[in-house]
């Protein structure tokens, strides 16, 4: 396949487990791939980047909004395709890119194009409930889009029109349950700085009710349950992770109002 006029921007921090994958899904058909790897990474990603022929630049860790922006600004292609380091481009979705790209009607008011996001779980890919379509905007026209959001879930913002792709761009986000529980207090620990900077709380209803309903909404209205045991365990996740945040925000208000 013929190179695109395309800049691939990833941040990472320790991967050399899983950035080769990442990186060997768009080596061989994009012009440029940009990699800023946090400054105290010494488990070989540096290496097994540039082997895939990727400019490497050391920075301090920013935050994931401002290292993505970082990235994004290196690029000199006029596409950029943002790619995280436990993803990888399935084939139809790379020639997917490579139509839409190459057309000769390619409209100039078309600043960006989304494309579902398919997750492996536990040995299988999740294709139901609150994980699937995941539809994410991840490739854009340079200078025409910028990263913004609450840590860690950085959004594009995107001046001008989307255009929709319906190939999956491919998630390997936890080898095991393990794996995910520990992410959910991460993210509990983001919540609950960002809420707290608010001014908010929570009450007994966000305690009781959005945990049910996260789970009812993904296990059943979003048919979850058609993804075997590793569906329920999503949907179970997903109402624990709810849980934890609200009971986390709860405690730490009361921790700074003590009774009198």
């Amino acid at each position: 396949m013929t190179r695109l006029p395309l800049s691939v921007c990833m941040i990472a921090g320790a991967e050399a487990e899983r950035i080769g994958r990442a990186l060997a899904s768009v080596a061989d058909w994009t012009a440029e791939i940009i990699v800023v790897l946090n400054e105290d990474v010494s488990d070989g990603t540096e290496e097994i980047a540039r082997r895939f022929g990727a400019q490497v630049f050391r920075e301090p860790w920013k935050g994931y909004v401002a290292q993505k922006n970082s990235a994004a600004q290196k690029a000199a292609q006029p596409w950029i395709l943002g790619l995280d380091a436990d993803e990888a481009v399935s084939p139809p979705l790379r020639e997917e890119i490579a139509r839409a790209l190459t057309a000769p009607n390619l409209s100039t008011d078309l600043a960006a194009f989304s494309f579902p996001r398919c997750t492996q779980f536990c040995g299988r890919w999740i294709r139901h409930g609150d994980w699937y379509p995941d539809r994410t905007v991840r490739l854009w026209r340079n200078g025409r889009a910028r990263w913004t959001g609450q840590e860690p879930h950085a959004r594009l913002e995107v001046d001008g029109r989307e255009g929709r792709l319906r190939h999956d761009l491919l998630h390997f986000t936890a080898v095991d349950l393990a794996h995910q529980a520990a992410k959910s207090l991460t993210y509990a620990d983001y919540f609950v700085r960002d809420q707290l900077a608010a001014g908010a709380t929570a009450g007994l209803l966000d305690l009781w009710l959005r945990p049910g309903w996260r789970f009812v909404r993904g296990y059943f209205l979003r048919l979850g349950f058609l993804d075997g045991w590793q569906g329920l365990a999503v949907a179970r996740l997903a109402a624990f992770q709810t849980f934890l945040r609200h009971a986390r925000l709860r405690e730490a208000r009361e921790r700074s109002c003590p009774a009198p």
